[in-house]
């Protein structure tokens, strides 16, 4: 789940993004060999550094949705602020509302330079260093490549809703 997500707490629902991709990938590749329609998978939820994205790609992933560091852009909309997508109104911000720090620009966030090693910044360059790590040209090599699944609620997204009691009851 993402920084602002609350399902699991609430509802005592959830699967790890990894496996919840995974999954969805395994039952995409039936589909397409059932029918000859290959439905694109989104990962989506924790994705916060270069090493996620990749691994959301190694399970299946088509592509990514990347909220919290998206938000942290000196360009975001919300101000280095972010929300889930569970509310009672469309009217309203969905979710439990997350600040994040605004210090780098898309450009930097998205494709560098790199100016710490907490892997925050240039996702491109990381999913090029990942991909090349495993001997994947492409997309669809990557997706080829073997995993190792082993979850952690401690690595999912979780880390600003804990340090600002946000999303956690009374």
């Amino acid at each position: 789940p993402g920084a602002a997500c609350t399902t699991r707490r609430v509802l005592g629902l959830g699967v790890p993004q990894a496996t919840a991709v995974a999954d969805s990938a395994h039952a995409r590749d039936d589909f397409f060999k059932k029918t000859g329609r290959y439905v694109p998978i989104i990962a989506d939820g924790g994705l916060r550094t270069g090493g996620d994205v990749c691994k959301a790609i190694a399970c299946g992933a088509d592509g990514v949705m990347m909220g919290q560091p998206i938000a942290s852009s000196l360009e975001a909309p919300g101000h280095g602020h972010h929300w889930g997508m569970a509310t009672s109104s469309a009217n309203l911000p969905r979710g439990t509302r997350v600040k994040v720090p605004q210090k780098y620009g898309l450009e930097q966030i998205l494709f560098g330079p790199a100016t710490k090693d907490d892997g925050t910044l240039n996702f491109v360059g990381a999913l090029k260093l990942g991909m090349g790590s495993v001997g994947a040209a492409n997309i669809k090599e990557m997706q080829q490549v073997e995993i190792l699944i082993a979850p952690t609620l401690a690595t999912e997204g979780k880390r600003d809703q804990f340090a600002q009691k946000v999303g956690q009851g009374a």
